[in-house]
């Protein structure tokens, strides 16, 4: 069991001025992995306050925080430069894998400057803010994610692929 904190970013959202669809979209995603969403905020597109945000969530060590929203060219779409200002390390992999899906369906998106580092054992991903994009982003690393929290939180350093049920191991 993993715990997920999801962070919506978006200036309408925060002013009550929108519903955020997305993070019912990014809760459903992870219904089918052993995790628990256990924090979940909508904040203003404003860098420091995202930053302030990932970096008590990760203090308090939540196994993955998901943003949605504020990726894009816009000016107010900051997103990827908070992340940035609090991770570690660099998980390029992650954003590398969800552009290249996702571009099988839109040109739109080689628009996306999601990233996704990891900050003390929490790693963060961000993802499009359109609930359409969230599923499709989510849904490209999702085999990927659990093994990624257990090697964060020290549980193996085994990079095996579990085996499928009545293969032989060699």
């Amino acid at each position: 069991m993993f715990t997920v904190g999801i962070l919506t970013i978006s200036d309408m959202g925060y002013r009550g001025q929108r519903v955020d669809t997305s993070s019912a979209e990014i809760r459903e995603v992870l219904s089918h992995l052993d995790s628990a969403v256990i924090k979940y905020e909508i904040v203003p597109d404003e860098k420091d306050v995202i930053a302030r945000k990932l970096i008590d969530w990760a203090d308090e060590k939540i196994d993955l925080i998901v943003t949605t929203g504020g990726t894009g060219l816009a000016a107010r779409d900051v997103t990827p430069e908070a992340t940035l200002e609090v991770v570690e390390k660099l998980v390029p992999g992650l954003a590398e894998a969800m552009r290249a899906e996702t571009l099988k369906k839109t040109p739109y998106a080689m628009l996306s400057r999601a990233v996704a580092g990891i900050r003390g054992s929490t790693l963060i991903v961000n993802l499009p803010g359109s609930p359409k994009a969230v599923r499709e982003c989510l849904e490209a690393i999702l085999p990927a994610l659990p093994h990624a929290i257990a090697i964060l939180k020290g549980q193996t350093s085994d990079h095996r692929l579990p085996q499928p049920i009545g293969e032989k191991t060699g």
